[in-house]
């Protein structure tokens, strides 16, 4: 049976205070009785040297000895005297009447002790009368004094300790007992709720409110273990939700995200890495994620991982599959576990190569005029051309740094448009007085090549755009119209159709047109249908480009065709 820790602690208690408690009373029993008896050897020392005085007295020797039958004292009768001398033989003794036939005395311990130490004490049983004596001895001259007390009922009474003292030990020990059983009783509780604050923990049960403890030190240890389990739940409870909020973004994060112990096991993938992982692999089913370090393409991770030597914690590189690129990062923890990142890179990758396309086409189209002001300037700084030429010359140059400032002021656009759209300020924007304008602007281009323009917008038709962007997209139109349609051409923009969310535009001219080959990529930057004819005209290849972006800033569609009368159409939408 087990027992309680009460009872257990009752046990120990009342075990080390009985040792104790018998402990004191064996001590003070023992102490008293010495007491006692050293006080009977004072009275049966005072008996001796009575006796002894009164030989001197009388002057008695070993044949009058037997004077002292005739000794009367008080209290004197109630002890037997014996004379012993140095030999051992007895020489008188009160209580027995042939003592010269007693055995010599010379061993019993009590004439030894007063031998030694001038006086012995001894209680044992006399082997002469056969009764039992506190016996004292002391030795003088010539002889040992010995007196012997019965050692009767009222001796040992005499001799005994008191009694108060154990029933005083009694009494404080059933108090004790009381209070033991009281603190045990406290110390049980205080344990008991320890206990039972305990057991909740273990279970994560929660905890009440109004739990409480008992007003003592274990009580106080309680409820200081009880803040610090509220200060661990609450920072529980904020981890889980931190570790919710970093689940939730790892769910929907755009990239594939997979965390792993060193041992390259799960444990934790989201949707996007088995989807990346899936189209990375080539596989149509589902991977085993636990097996990674057999493909190909994760075998850079696998050595980054195991390497003992690496210099860094994260490896980055990309890895294609048919027309996608994928992006794969890893990053070491410092527990030997690992992240592994999957992204879909391939718009960026394009970007790249377009911007990259892009400044190569730059560069290219700017080395052109750029060489043609330096050649130029350089004719002229030589002094080298007929003063009938110099004015040619530095028309030639002027054109061609038109024409680079033409370029550089498209560049600028097209990437306002794709990297800072929200620099362009919003408006509500009135179509016929903005194109109107337009045609006020480039009149003299028009009148110059005898081209006709017919503007069928209605004055209440309004675009939330960008005047600029707005006005660029006409404005390149009809530029391309001006230089590659040909002289004595007509232009026609017309407002056809509208409904909730849009305008409809058509614009088209009767030039030359295009190849329908062409049509699918006249609004590729730096796209020519003729390289040679382009240049001469001066234009930088970019202006359906800007077209084609303007209206995708505005919310809209366009696309190119070839016009029943010739010329190249465009048909596209402007959000309202």
């Amino acid at each position: 049976m087990k027992l309680s820790y009460k009872q257990r602690l009752f046990l120990y208690f009342l075990l080390l205070f009985t040792a104790f408690t018998v402990l004191i009373i064996i001590l003070q029993q023992r102490n008293e009785r010495q007491l006692r008896l050293e006080a009977i050897e004072n009275v049966l020392e005072d008996y001796v040297e009575i006796t002894h005085k009164y030989i001197r007295l009388n002057r008695l020797d070993s044949t009058s000895f037997e004077q002292l039958k005739d000794f009367d004292l008080f209290l004197l009768d109630k002890v037997r005297i014996s004379l012993i001398n140095d030999r051992g033989e007895v020489m008188y003794d009160k209580d027995i009447s042939d003592y010269e036939l007693a055995e010599n005395h010379l061993d019993r311990p009590e004439i030894l002790d007063a031998l030694a130490q001038s006086h012995g004490v001894h209680i044992r049983r006399s082997a002469s009368t056969g009764q039992e004596y506190v016996y004292y001895a002391k030795h003088y001259e010539g002889y040992f004094i010995r007196v012997a007390l019965p050692y009767n009922r009222e001796t040992k009474n005499l001799l005994a300790a008191e009694q108060h003292f154990i029933y005083i030990i009694v009494l404080l020990f059933a108090i004790v007992f009381v209070v033991m059983n009281y603190v045990a009783e406290r110390f049980q509780s205080s344990i008991l709720h320890l206990k039972d604050f305990t057991t909740q923990v273990k279970r994560n049960d929660r905890l009440p409110d109004n739990i409480s403890f008992p007003d003592d030190e274990l009580g106080e240890i309680g409820r200081e273990i009880m803040d610090i389990f509220r200060q661990k739940e609450e920072s529980n409870r904020r981890f889980a939700m931190e570790q919710e909020k970093l689940l939730l973004h790892f769910q929907y994060s755009e990239k594939g995200i997979g965390i792993f112990t060193p041992a390259f096991e799960k444990v934790y993938v989201n949707t996007h890495f088995m989807y990346y992982l899936n189209l990375v692999l080539g596989e149509s089913e589902s991977v085993d994620v636990n097996a990674l370090p057999q493909y190909r393409e994760f075998k850079p991770v696998a050595e980054f991982i195991n390497s003992s030597e690496r210099k860094s914690n994260q490896l980055a590189y990309n890895v294609q599959r048919d027309e996608k690129v994928f992006a794969i990062q890893a990053v070491a923890f410092d527990d030997g576990s690992f992240e592994i990142t999957l992204h879909d890179i391939t718009e960026m990758e394009q970007t790249r190569q377009l911007k990259q396309q892009m400044t190569s086409n730059i560069a290219h189209e700017l080395r052109t005029p750029v060489t043609s002001i330096h050649a130029y300037l350089e004719s002229l700084q030589d002094g080298k051309v007929p003063p009938d030429k110099q004015r040619q010359f530095i028309e030639r140059a002027f054109l061609q740094s038109e024409r680079l400032s033409e370029l550089i002021d498209d560049v600028s656009l097209i990437s306002k448009i794709e990297e800072a759209p929200s620099l362009f300020r919003m408006e509500s924007v009135p179509m016929e007085p903005l194109i109107s304008g337009l045609v006020f602007d480039l009149a003299d281009k028009l009148e110059r090549h005898h081209i006709t323009t017919s503007v069928s917008v209605e004055p209440d038709v309004c675009v939330m755009g960008n005047p600029s962007l707005l006005y660029s997209i006409f404005r390149n139109m009809m530029d391309n119209s001006i230089k590659y349609g040909g002289d004595h051409i007509e232009i026609h923009i017309n407002h056809y159709l509208e409904d909730d969310e849009f305008h409809y535009f058509s614009y088209y001219d009767t030039g030359r047109g295009v190849a329908p080959e062409h049509l699918s990529r006249i609004f590729e930057r730096f796209y020519r249908v003729d390289s040679g004819r382009t240049r001469d005209a001066g234009g930088s290849g970019l202006g359906l480009s800007i077209v084609r972006n303007a209206v995708l800033f505005h919310k809209g569609r366009i696309e190119a065709r070839i016009h029943v009368k010739g010329g190249l159409q465009f048909l596209f939408t402007l959000k309202k």
